[in-house]
């Protein structure tokens, strides 16, 4: 009796299963026999459909996450990434660590201690609050207080507070008003500053000051009297604080306050309590006769007089 032919190690038949040179039976059931791996999954890594998906098992035992039906049992919460987090690994929380006296104290509780400062969020939420109708007409006649310290570079004075800058105690408070886009245009703030953000000024050797101390919805509405006393009032101030330069901002004022009937803008003739005087236009959006571009051009010159550096 012929025995039954064997497949040859390089038989195509054979190889085409990758099974050439393993030595091992091709018939199944015979104790060497291996089930070959499918072309498709030595190729891809992937199964042939239908594949049973236990025959490659991709978790280690004891390591599978829980089963959808676990998962789904009436009355079980859905596990937390802690919970499924393998144990000791887990970050602990700031509820857990404050428990234990070593976490950080957050924002709300340093406010609350009074040492945080005010966030982005919370000075942007106060520049976008606009006063009512109703605070503005409480705010007339109100003071605010100056922006002054000894030896400034330039101290620059307005007409009066109008009611947004009596309201919110922010000098040139009002948005229409120019006057804090002029001083970065004319390179004096290294960046656009929002009138809540004055206290900035002494340490760029700047400050502000007004020749009236009460406020009013309009400039116009201050008497020459209002003036003339404002005028002497700043005279003492600036004899005091010592500035290098007083930036009068508005002619008119400065021309009815001082008496100077000719004034113009720019270098003045005269001193005031030894501080060199300049005459600014004045910034309020009212001032059609100059524009963003103007006003930048105008404080530049002041800057350039007073030896200060560009900031922008």
């Amino acid at each position: 009796m012929t025995p039954p032919e064997r497949a040859q190690p390089n038989d195509p038949a054979v190889d085409r299963l990758g099974l050439q040179e393993t030595g091992r039976s091709t018939r199944p059931g015979h104790p060497d026999f291996q089930e070959p791996e499918s072309i498709n999954a030595r190729h891809t890594g992937r199964p042939e459909p239908g594949d049973r998906a236990d025959r490659h098992p991709t978790t280690t035992p004891g390591t599978a996450g829980p089963t959808q039906a676990e998962l789904a049992a009436p009355g079980t919460a859905q596990p937390t990434q802690a919970e499924l987090a393998a144990p000791g690994t887990a970050q602990p929380t700031r509820a857990e660590l404050a428990a234990a006296g070593t976490a950080q104290p957050t924002r709300a509780e340093l406010a609350a201690a009074g040492t945080a400062r005010p966030t982005r969020a919370e000075l942007a939420a106060a520049r976008t609050t606009r006063p009512t109708r109703a605070e503005l007409a409480a705010a007339a006649d109100r003071t605010i207080p100056d922006v002054l310290a000894p030896g400034l570079a330039v101290l620059f004075v307005g007409i009066n507070p109008g009611l947004w800058s009596a309201a919110t105690g922010w000098h040139f408070a009002r948005p229409g008003n120019r006057f804090w886009p002029a001083l970065h245009r004319g390179g004096l703030t290294p960046r656009l500053l929002h009138p809540s953000e004055q206290d900035e000024l002494p340490a760029l050797g700047l400050g502000i000051t007004n020749m009236a101390a009460r406020a009013s919805a309009r400039a116009d509405e201050l008497s020459s009297e209002e003036l003339l006393d404002g005028a002497a009032i700043l005279t003492d101030k600036v004899g005091r604080y010592q500035p290098r330069w007083v930036a009068v901002v508005g002619v008119t004022a400065y021309r009815i306050g001082f008496q100077r009937p000719k004034a113009t803008f720019g270098p003045q003739p005269e001193s005031l309590a030894g501080a060199r005087l300049w005459v600014l236009p004045n910034p309020s959006g009212l001032n059609a006769h100059f524009t963003p571009v103007t006003l930048g051009v105008a404080f530049a010159e002041l800057r350039v007089a007073t030896g200060l550096p560009e900031r922008r």
